[in-house]
């Protein structure tokens, strides 16, 4: 089986980098038994980039190997330690590739030299438990998983960048017509569709160089499918100007000089209609070849006059004498420096596909219902789940905790969705079911945040200036103790002596100066 050396569309399956997992750790050293949580976080995956490189004429590298991956991101350690963040893929690709997805929609069109795409962003990192610790969380016992790389299908279309398009019927002398204009050197033969690619040459007239490309013969019907030339009629959608090569020299019967001009442009119009490129606006020029031999000379007299009229400019030209190639060559060269002057310089981008919002505008989930269980669907929900570590009880509430922040238990009440009804977070694949569980208030005490460590807030030790409060209450008892003595009587009132640490503990600032009498 024959290698393609030139290959223009292929369909590409790529992934991005996951990201790593964060971890959940608690500082340990000697003498520091609380030393508290110092999970560092997972490293990002790795982006799928698409990047422009001029010195890539071909995609044949991806029909080879069509499936690419970045690397993924690692995961978090102890002591605050982050993971590194996965590798970027780049792939290279001619300048004039455009990307489709899997139903055609077209995502870029990548023109100029460093112009780049990221196809497939890499997943973000997982939290470490010292990033999700707060003043409410001070020690979780959980961490956030890496989220999965994006993973993508689509097609790469390449349409070669040429200023000059050589279009006509087979064997009407277009690859000659190149090899006679510039040093690129085409498979020349004596039959139909010997051009069995598009090729490019350089050709110089004057000061200004540019590119011609040739394109493989064009019959009747080929932009319904017919011959080689539908496949590569894309080509000629970012040409300048073409240039029509007519063989004058031809023995077919039917077939003259206005005649296939006709049915080229008639080809050309379909095309356009179909795909909706313009063609219509791209100047023409009229290439006569083959006049070297004296019969196509004299058919190309007679024809010269209707072209003209037409408004067409005509050159007589011969690939095999060269005779006319100076005049057709300088006449391209006079529209390339055109245009050129007439479209400003293309600055080097960078594009970033951002996946669609699944909920909509303004919306970052809905809810559904379907065959009794609710669905929940939106980005921010999704993502959440991905990163929940389920075989963890504290990373369930900190996911329950944060899907009410967002209103996904209000909303569900809303509709009337009960306790203990299923509910469908994710995609469809791996999709996750909950029994609906809604926090609610009992009597006067409110529950706190699911995933929270309640004892945190719950203390019985009592505050300075409680204790400055006990203290003095207890020295005015003592004063009016000592006092009542020396009356004779005992105190009107009665304080409690079970509690020492009433005079251990005393407030902060101040001494205990209590006469131990």
């Amino acid at each position: 089986m024959a290698v393609p050396s030139f290959v223009d569309k292929v369909t590409l399956h790529v992934t991005a980098g996951s990201g790593g997992d964060g971890v959940a750790s608690v500082h340990r050293e000697k003498f520091k038994p609380l030393g508290g949580p110092d999970g560092g976080n997972g490293g990002h995956g790795g982006d799928v980039i698409l990047r422009v490189a001029a010195d890539v004429t071909t995609l044949v590298d991806y029909h080879h190997e069509p499936h690419r991956k970045a690397t993924n991101g690692a995961p978090g350690a102890g002591s605050n330690r982050s993971g590194s963040n996965g590798e970027d893929l780049v792939l290279r690709v001619p300048e004039g590739t455009v990307v489709r997805s899997e139903q055609g929609e077209v995502l870029a069109d990548l023109v100029g030299p460093g112009t780049e795409l990221v196809i497939a962003a890499g997943g973000r990192g997982g939290l470490g438990n010292a990033a999700l610790a707060s003043s409410k969380r001070k020690a979780p016992g959980f961490a956030l998983k890496g989220e999965p790389g994006d993973e993508l299908v689509f097609t790469l279309e390449l349409k070669v960048v040429a200023d000059i398009g050589l279009v006509g019927f087979p064997s009407a002398g277009k690859s000659s017509l190149i090899a006679a204009l510039s040093r690129a050197r085409p498979k020349i033969a004596d039959y139909p569709f010997t051009t069995l690619v598009p090729n490019l040459g350089v050709v110089s007239a004057g000061s200004t160089t540019f590119t011609v490309a040739d394109v493989p013969g064009l019959i009747e019907g080929a932009s319904e499918g017919r011959g080689l030339g539908h496949d590569f009629l894309r080509h000629v959608e970012r040409c300048a100007a073409l240039v029509h090569v007519i063989d004058c020299a031809t023995v077919d019967p039917g077939r003259d000089p206005l005649t296939d001009l006709d049915v080229i442009e008639a080809e050309l119009t379909k095309y356009a209609e179909t795909t909706g490129s313009d063609l219509n606006d791209r100047p023409r020029l009229v290439a006569l070849n083959k006049t070297d031999v004296p019969d196509a000379q004299e058919i190309a007299g007679f024809v010269r006059a209707d072209l003209e009229a037409r408004g067409l400019d005509v050159f007589d030209v011969s690939a095999a004498s060269h005779a006319g190639l100076r005049e057709l060559s300088f006449a391209m060269a006079e529209i390339v420096a055109s245009r050129r002057a007439a479209t400003p310089v293309a600055e080097v981008t960078r594009i970033v596909l951002r996946p669609k919002a699944e909920a909509g505008v303004g919306r970052e989930f809905t809810i559904t219902q379907r065959d009794g269980q609710w669905v929940v669907r939106g980005d921010k929900p999704k993502r959440w789940v991905r990163q929940t570590d389920f075989s963890n009880d504290e990373a369930v509430g900190f996911l329950a905790d944060r899907l009410n922040r967002l209103g996904v238990e209000d909303e569900l009440l809303k509709l009337g969705a009960k306790a203990g009804d299923d509910v469908i977070i994710g995609d469809e694949n791996d999709a996750v079911m909950f029994d609906f569980d809604p926090q609610i208030p009992a009597g006067a005490e409110v529950l706190g945040r699911r995933g929270e460590d309640l004892r945190i807030d719950q203390s019985d030790r009592r505050t300075n200036v409680q204790r400055r409060e006990e203290l003095a209450a207890r020295r005015a008892y003592e004063a009016e103790k000592r006092e009542a003595r020396a009356e004779g009587r005992e105190p009107g009132w009665d304080f409690p002596e079970d509690d020492p640490s009433l005079i251990d503990e005393p407030a902060d600032g101040e001494l205990d100066t209590e006469d131990p009498r």
